[in-house]
């Protein structure tokens, strides 16, 4: 017996291993094409490139991990039922539903691993993988001057060079724009040649530049009818550009600190009880401005505009009043009414976002057990499925992956949408997809079990031919006359 579980585990962490980094590619370059514009033409090292790679690769591993363990165990299954070494087995006294709960003690580790995981590493690479993402998008695009292309990377100048030389620093034919004045192309410098290199720190760009003129047709008073035009010749003439802000720095961006895909399930229910407290701390200012407002409503301005007094309230009944007195009485009723209506409106507004953030954390918490457990759920479906239908290699296990992937996460996505629209219950609506494949996994594990060919190829193949459809269709065309007729 320990032979064969050996044999067994051998055949499945093979395919696991490769199908978890294929799964993790995939998911990777399925995020990279969201951000690919922020990555090109910025000039990154590739060491940054590689380090955002891989912190966003940490995030997909609880996503990837049951991806990996249905293709997986279906290549497995699927392989031993083609070769038919699962009969031998059977033959020798091993029924399937032993190998199957053998091999789902090491997928029950998998499934804590990826908890642990997503629980504890992931949490903090999310934060890493952002606060990089974020500071690679305000990076400027790499300095880059072609020839014969208008270059607008420093700024309030223009520049285009009509030929360089090889060594990337002699120019030619050099035209430089400055829109400093915000004047459009009325100041510009042109030079038959130039030299061009950074400085040692990599702060600033140098241009040194020879024989030309300058054009100046600017004013200083704005826009008039005539502007002076002064153009001056020179030899030799130097410009200076800052490119500080087109070198990529580091910085820690505490916005991501709160998030929840940065957060562990301990910190998660420390937030979900902060917000609670605003929730109650918010529903006793509603009662307290309630109560402002009802104290209020017993104590009018009586005449000669006298502030009401609490304390020294006059008791007048309102029927004695005048009727300027009853206008005023009922003009400071309706501001209190519209005080009390806006106090309320703001309270409810921030209730309503409290108990967003509270769903929040509520479905993060519990999307790491979800998938954790959803590890479980594919291997058994996965491995009863494989022996079933009995093929191997890459191929058919591969389409019934994605059809089943797909609908999984596609109903995670309905119930995660469901529970923070306060639809269905939080649990209900992250468990939705888990509560749909515990039947299928119990069905499909009974099937095995019980040696059913059900959904084997040849019983599909038999039951396809039993349908006899040619002669199906030849009935249908000779039986349409008489229908008419």
């Amino acid at each position: 017996m320990k032979i064969i579980y050996r044999y067994l585990f051998k055949k499945f962490l093979g395919p696991f291993a490769l199908t978890f980094f294929f799964a993790l590619f995939i998911l990777l370059m399925q995020f990279l094409w969201k951000y690919v514009d922020d990555l090109v033409g910025k000039g990154l090292e590739i060491a940054i490139v590689l380090e955002f790679l891989f912190y966003a690769s940490a995030t997909f591993v609880s996503l990837a991990a049951p991806l990996a363990i249905l293709l997986s165990s279906l290549m497995t299954f699927g392989s031993l039922g083609e070769r038919y070494e699962i009969i031998a087995m059977k033959a020798a006294g091993i029924p399937i539903k032993k190998l199957i709960f053998a091999l789902s003690l090491f997928v029950f580790f998998i499934a804590c691993g990826s908890f642990w995981f997503s629980d504890n590493v992931a949490p903090k690479a999310y934060f890493k993988m952002r606060s990089l993402l974020k500071n690679i998008q305000n990076q400027k695009p790499t300095l880059s001057i072609e020839e014969g292309v208008f270059y607008d990377g420093f700024d309030n100048y223009t520049i285009r060079v009509g030929k360089k030389h090889r060594n990337n620093r002699d120019i030619f034919d050099v035209l430089l724009f400055d829109h400093t004045k915000y004047q459009g192309n009325s100041t510009f410098i042109y030079a038959k040649r130039g030299k061009m290199q950074m400085t040692d720190d990599q702060e600033y760009m140098l241009f040194y530049l020879y024989d030309g003129f300058s054009w100046d047709e600017s004013s200083d008073a704005g826009p008039v009818e005539k502007n002076a035009l002064v153009r001056t010749t020179f030899a030799e003439q130097y410009k200076r550009f800052d490119i500080s802000s087109f070198k990529f720095e580091k910085s820690d961006n505490d916005f991501y600190v709160k998030r929840n895909e940065a957060l562990s399930n301990k910190e998660l229910t420390k937030m979900i009880d902060t917000v609670m407290v605003s929730v109650e701390k918010t529903n006793d200012d509603i009662l307290a401005a309630f109560m402002a407002s009802c104290h209020a409503f017993q104590h009018f301005v009586y005449p000669n505009n006298e502030t009401p007094n609490p304390t020294n309230c006059s008791n007048i009944p309102y029927s004695e009043l005048s009727a300027k007195e009853k206008k005023e009485v009922l003009d400071r009723v309706v501001v209190l009414k519209n005080d009390f209506k806006n106090s309320s409106n703001m309270h409810k507004e921030y209730k309503g976002h409290l108990y967003f953030n509270i769903t929040s954390y509520m479905t993060e918490w519990y999307k790491k057990y979800v998938f954790a457990v959803a590890c479980i759920l594919f291997f058994f479906i996965g491995a009863p499925l494989g022996s079933i239908i009995r093929k191997g290699g890459i191929g058919v296990p591969l389409v019934i992956t994605v059809v089943f992937f797909s609908s999984y996460f596609m109903l995670s996505i309905f119930g995660e949408k469901l529970a923070k629209g306060d639809a269905v219950p939080v649990w209900f609506g992250m468990w939705l997809s888990t509560l749909i494949l515990v039947p299928i996994c119990a069905f499909l594990t009974y099937q095995a079990s019980v040696d059913s060919a059900l959904l084997s190829s040849e019983e599909i193949s038999k039951r396809i031919q039993q349908l006899n459809l040619k002669k199906l269709f030849t009935r249908k065309k000779h039986e349409s006359p008489a229908t008419h007729s």
